[in-house]
């Protein structure tokens, strides 16, 4: 199964989110991005990969302590970027990214330590993806606009499991599907 850790931001940032989008997309070059679904916004912390499932227990065991190592933080969505030349568009965090970033080392040593190979490990960057394009693009306009983005900040208390379920190849406008599999309090909140 194809697995990551994440943290989700709550309902009301979303939609937040979503109405700044929605300006995104009538944006000149904003019909030529594929554009997540809600439901697909999220902040990852360690990408997993093709998981087999005889590993997800001791994944999952390794994921719950680093949980409980932190504690609860501030985030909020501000701003944005892009990477790869317009090949992806994302809202980028404000708050407590010294505890984002090491909630994102703990995730991805649980991976390494339950067996899962990992990619080679690289600086954290959080980042929430909002459109990808398979070539790049000119998104000037749209990093300019999710710029002046900023939503309501929120208290990170849990690290969720997520199954990514990838689209059927060929059907036009499909979205992966995302299933939280585990969730675990930070710190404190437990």
């Amino acid at each position: 199964m194809r697995l990551f850790a994440a943290v989700l931001p709550p309902r009301d940032v979303i939609e937040a989110l979503a109405h700044e989008v929605a300006g995104l997309r009538s944006l000149p070059g904003g019909e030529g991005l594929r554009w997540t679904g809600h439901p697909g916004w999220h902040f990852t912390l360690a990408f997993y990969g093709e998981v087999d499932e005889d590993v997800v227990p001791d994944l999952s065991e390794r994921l719950e302590r680093a949980a409980r190592r932190t504690e609860p933080f501030p985030l909020a969505l501000r701003g944005g970027g892009q990477f790869g030349g317009g090949r992806a568009l994302w809202a980028g965090a404000d708050g407590d990214l010294h505890t984002l970033r090491l909630l994102a080392e703990r995730s991805h040593a649980a991976g390494r330590r339950a067996g899962v190979p990992m990619e080679e490990h690289r600086r954290y960057k959080a980042h929430l993806t909002v459109a990808r394009s398979r070539g790049a693009r000119d998104v000037r306009a749209h990093v300019e606009l999710l710029g002046a983005f900023g939503s309501r900040t929120w208290t990170v208390d849990e690290v969720v499991l997520v199954r990514s379920h990838l689209p059927t190849s060929g059907v036009r406008g499909a979205q992966p599907r995302y299933e939280p599999l585990a969730r675990w309090p930070l710190g404190a909140a437990g």
